[in-house]
């Protein structure tokens, strides 16, 4: 009879039964460690990523820091000094208003530019007095050559301040000054924050509430510009802005140095007005609006706190949520 299936017996290449003859084969005693049944859960404080097990770790690292608080950290755990600029890393700040707001500012300027037989008005005149008042160097030049150093396409009215490069501290740097000073570090930390204006916001609320210091990456973020110093109103001149060439790394420096890590986040396992930590040396680390933190700040974390608001509001401006958990840990401080 012909074999409908086309198979054939003994074929090369046929899949052979799990069977012999009506037995079946052993495993060989591959299913025993299924029949021993799953291990102890371990507990949440040995667990290294739950909120118990960061407690843990937090509170063992504050023990270890304990008495060693003005030490200096080993080369290893330094994450080096902050990217040299190039030389010629500048900006330019264009148009009367703008130019006329960072000189009020005080922000670091080397040249004023004016184009020659500029409409002298009130904004002019008070740009004139207080790039003189501080000694800022004045060149007149040409309209089509300041039309060239801004770019065609800016409106600069006939006025240009050209702004240096800023000069970034080390983050380790400025734990120790204030370990130094028998102060407790304060700082914060922008995890993918990409507006001027809120780092601006943030230096001056840091400024206002006692911080040591700014932490911003050196990639994917913002850095200060003339517009971060406009907002900051001053204050990015007494508060020290360090750059991170990863982020990640720098605060677990930080941490090896005795600082607590502590993210923001709308749905944080700890409420700011339940926080533990606040006397503690302390690095507060906001995301972006968007993405929130990333994945590994938020493993580096000690604790992810969250900001109870009205649920009517859906979340708060970085800068604004940066200032609101300051306030709360300056003012835990002072009652202290």
């Amino acid at each position: 009879m012909k074999n409908v299936s086309g198979s054939r017996k003994g074929r090369p290449g046929a899949v052979r039964s799990g069977r012999k003859g009506n037995k079946q084969v052993g495993s060989g005693g591959q299913g025993a460690q299924a029949l021993e049944g799953r291990k102890p859960t371990p507990k949440a404080e040995d667990r290294p990523y739950h909120p118990a097990g960061k407690r843990k770790a937090a509170k063992e690292r504050l023990d270890a820091a304990r008495g060693r608080h003005g030490a200096s950290s080993s080369p290893q755990q330094r994450t080096g000094r902050p990217p040299q600029r190039k030389s010629d890393d500048s900006e330019l700040v264009t148009g009367r208003n703008s130019v006329l707001e960072a000189l009020r500012t005080k922000t670091p300027s080397t040249t004023l530019y004016i184009a020659a037989r500029i409409e002298v008005d009130d904004r002019v005149k008070e740009i004139l007095a207080l790039a003189n008042h501080r000694g800022v160097p004045i060149m007149e030049i040409m309209r089509p050559e300041l039309d060239r150093i801004t770019g065609h396409d800016s409106v600069h009215q006939g006025v240009a301040l050209k702004v240096p490069a800023y000069e970034y501290a080390v983050a380790e740097d400025l734990a120790e000054r204030a370990f130094g000073r028998d102060e407790v570090p304060l700082m914060v930390a922008l995890d993918g924050i990409t507006d001027p204006r809120n780092l601006g916001a943030i230096i001056r609320s840091t400024a206002a509430f006692g911080g040591h210091g700014v932490i911003v990456p050196q990639r994917r973020s913002v850095g200060v510009t003339a517009s971060a110093w406009k907002t900051s109103a001053g204050a990015a001149a007494r508060t020290p802005v360090a750059m991170a060439p990863n982020l990640t790394q720098t605060l677990k420096s930080l941490k090896s140095m005795g600082l607590f890590v502590l993210g923001l986040a709308g749905d944080g396992d700890v409420q700011l007005d339940q926080l533990e930590l606040a006397d503690r040396p302390i690095v507060i680390v906001v995301g972006s609006e968007g993405k929130g933190l990333s994945r590994l700040v938020t493993e580096t974390c000690d604790a992810v706190v969250s900001i109870p608001i009205s649920s009517a509001t859906e979340s708060l401006n970085a800068g604004i949520a940066a200032s609101v958990t300051l306030w709360e840990v300056a003012r835990r401080r002072r009652a202290e």
